[in-house]
Formats: structure tokens, sequence, C-alpha cells
């Protein structure tokens, strides 16, 4: 997608698959964003949504021409207001992006096989991922992020992480930066996840680093039961921390997919440079503790999961 394919022009996303329907909106976002950074965006939803209050949300500001305009729940989009919908997305303003967002389904089905007809209208379906697809759908992941991951090594990672869309991206996402320039195979995914399929790394440290220590204490004493190997697990801690701390240090974007931005926004509240420094530093040495410093690899996880949730509430 580049940003001649929506500024101008009205895209419809239609489907149940919230995860897919979302980073398609992202997309569009950051294509309008790269192309105007002082471009303006608004959101609401199609059950307010008329011809005037469209007009208003698509015309020109005193700050910027440029508009992004997303209208979610578009199966509820008044009767009374289709005919408008249906006459701008014919002829929609130039230095504008709409994107209507369709949960699927029967209801509104209407109005967008009108939609469909018109040669401004460009859709992107976000149909459900079966649960044999999700393999598929790991490997699509990686290629997308310039990895390569064969068949065996996706069917090891969905059994790790399930079949979450969103955890089983951040999943890939986390492998490729782990691993740079490395194929994602069976040894290497196994090798990373501790050996045993269940143990699930990258939500230890995310409860870490979203300061829910009860959780992440219950998952880390979970995986080490499992079999995981602490090494691996202080491996997915690091690298986490390290992304959030480029982040907060003004690495805003690092080519980082828009979905996964957002998600670091939010991770990112909360955490100070003086505090990202100090669970940088107990990270640190939770790892000379496992390589030899210390006898108790668990009470040295325990203990990181302690100090970095700490420095996260504080």
């Amino acid at each position: 997608m580049q940003v001649g394919d929506v500024l101008g022009r009205v895209t419809l996303v239609t489907g149940k698959e919230e995860y897919l329907s979302a980073r398609t909106v992202e997309a569009v976002r950051d294509l309008v964003r790269t192309h105007d950074p002082e471009a303006e965006f608004s959101d609401t939803t199609a059950s307010d949504l008329t011809l005037a209050t469209l007009g208003e949300l698509s015309a020109p500001s005193l700050f910027s021409s440029v508009r992004c305009v997303v209208v979610r729940g578009f199966e509820d989009l008044p009767a009374e207001s289709v005919d408008g919908i249906l006459e701008y997305a014919a002829a929609p303003a130039e230095d504008v992006a709409v994107v209507l967002v369709h949960g699927g389904g029967q209801k509104g089905s209407g109005v967008l096989a009108k939609l469909r007809k018109l040669s401004s209208v460009t859709e992107h379906k976000s149909g459900e991922v079966k649960p044999w697809e999700m393999p598929k759908f790991a490997i699509g992941e990686a290629r997308r992020l310039g990895a390569r991951m064969d068949q065996p090594a996706a069917e090891v990672l969905v059994a790790a992480v399930g079949s979450d869309l969103r955890a089983l991206a951040a999943a890939v996402d986390q492998l490729v930066h782990d691993l740079p320039r490395q194929p994602l195979d069976e040894e290497r995914v196994k090798r990373y996840f501790g050996g045993r399929a269940e143990v699930k790394n990258y939500e230890i440290a995310e409860a870490m680093l979203a300061g829910r220590r009860e959780r992440a204490l219950h998952e880390l004493r979970w995986a080490l039961e499992s079999g995981a190997s602490e090494v691996y697990i202080l491996s997915t801690v690091a690298g986490q921390l390290r992304s959030l701390a480029n982040h907060v240090g003004g690495n805003r974007d690092g080519g980082m997919p828009g979905w996964k931005l957002k998600k670091m926004n939010t991770q990112a509240r909360g955490w100070g440079e003086r505090e990202l420094g100090l669970a940088i530093r107990a990270v640190a040495q939770a790892d000379a503790d496992l390589k030899g410093a210390a006898s108790d690899p668990s009470y040295t996880l325990e203990r990181l999961v302690l100090t970095i949730a700490g420095l996260r509430e504080r």
C-alpha cells in the first residue's frame, strides 16, 4: 500500500478478525502521517455519522489540508446516511483518506455491495484465520519482517503461543528481533522457547514491563516448572527492555509496524530514562548471576521480576 492508494480514496476494511482490521487502519494512518507529519486525524463511529459530520471531518482545517478519517462500526450506519456516504465515496476529497471499518456479518451488506462497485473504493478483507491456517500466518509475518520461517518452526511457534493473532505476531516479531539475519527453523524456535512449546517467554517480559508483578511471577514459575531455560527467558526480557529503551530514548519508529508502535507507546507510559537505566542494570546483574555468580537461577529471575515491576510501578 502506498499513499496514493489511500489519499483521495475510500479504504473499506471488512471482516471479523479485529487484529487484522486494526493493523490495516494503522497502516493507512502511518502512510498519511509519513506523507504529511502535520496531517489531522479523526476517529468516529458510523452510528454518529451523517453527511454533515463527514463533511466536517474531511474538510481542510487551518492547520492542514491533509486528513485521515476512520469510521468504525460501519455496519451500524443509519439508513438515512447511506446515500450521503455513497455520494461522498463516488468522489472523495483529494487530500483526505477515509477508512470505513465493517465488523463482518450481513448487517449493512447492501451498502457494502454498492461501495465495492465504485472505482474509488479499495477493500481490505480481514477474514478469520482458521486454527490450521495459523502456521501459514506466522510464516507470512516472518516474511513481512524480512525473515524466513519454515513450516515445522511455524507449527512449534503456534503450539507455544496459541491461536491469538496478536500474540502470534508479537512472538514472530520478537524472534526476528532477537535472531537477526538467521533462518527461523524448528531448532531455533524450540531453543528460543526453552525446549517446551508451552512456554511463553514474551508474556513474562511484557507483564514485568507493565508492572504486573503477580502475573509475571505466575508465568515465570509455570515456565520454569515446565522446563524452560532461564537463559532464554532472560534473553527475551532483555530484548523487550532494549526495544522499550530505544523507544523512550527517541527512536520512535525504528521501522516497526504501526500496531507495535502503538503498543510501545502504551508500554512506555510510566517509564523514564532513569528507571530504564536501573532496569537494564538489573538485567545485566541477573545475566551475570545466571552465568555463575549465583547458585539459584529461579530466585535470580524472581528477584528480577520484583525489581523491574517495582521500577515500572514507581
